[in-house]
């Protein structure tokens, strides 16, 4: 943080070039060392997406407890669809999938974001790990909830059934 009166940082060299893009530049595009181009605001609003999806297979392809609650959303919306869940049913099924990816990706955002301003072991990163962990954690518990509101209706009749009662 500069000293008290300072006075602001210098301008990078291609600041006034960055200054004029539709869109800001992300961390990947200035790995490689490019900027994106000045584009058309739809073109720019496109890329965006481009941008998302890229994060999202980031998260599906490197951690581990994504991939875990991808599948059980997939089983969820499979079940769905074999007992024939009502309309409400599947707003509710469909907004605790959401929320729990949702939730996981945030807490891959806070663990990336730790590591890279924290270079060793220091308190205040372990609580904002352990934070955005317990966030999806009761997330997940509400989502069991959820499940269970939803699905036991229509599977209590099948066990009876299966059991002969």
């Amino acid at each position: 943080m500069p000293a008290a009166g300072a006075g602001p940082r210098p301008a990078a060299p291609d600041q006034a070039a960055r200054d004029d893009l539709p869109i800001a530049p992300h961390a990947h595009d200035a790995e490689e060392g490019t900027l994106p181009p000045l584009a058309h605001p739809m073109r720019a609003f496109a890329r965006g997406f481009i941008f998302a999806g890229r994060g999202l297979w980031y998260a599906l392809r490197t951690q581990r407890n994504m991939r875990v609650h991808a599948t059980l959303a997939a089983a969820a919306i499979v079940l769905g669809l074999l007992l024939g869940i009502s309309a409400v049913e599947w707003a509710l099924v469909f907004v605790a999938i959401g929320g729990v990816l949702v939730i996981e990706l945030v807490n891959t955002v806070v663990e990336a974001v730790v590591d890279l301003v924290t270079q060793g072991y220091h308190p205040l990163a372990r609580i904002a790990k352990d934070v955005a962990a317990g966030a999806v954690l009761l997330n997940s518990i509400l989502a069991v909830v959820i499940a269970l509101f939803v699905y036991l209706p229509h599977l209590w009749p099948l066990l009876l059934r299966a059991l002969g009662r």
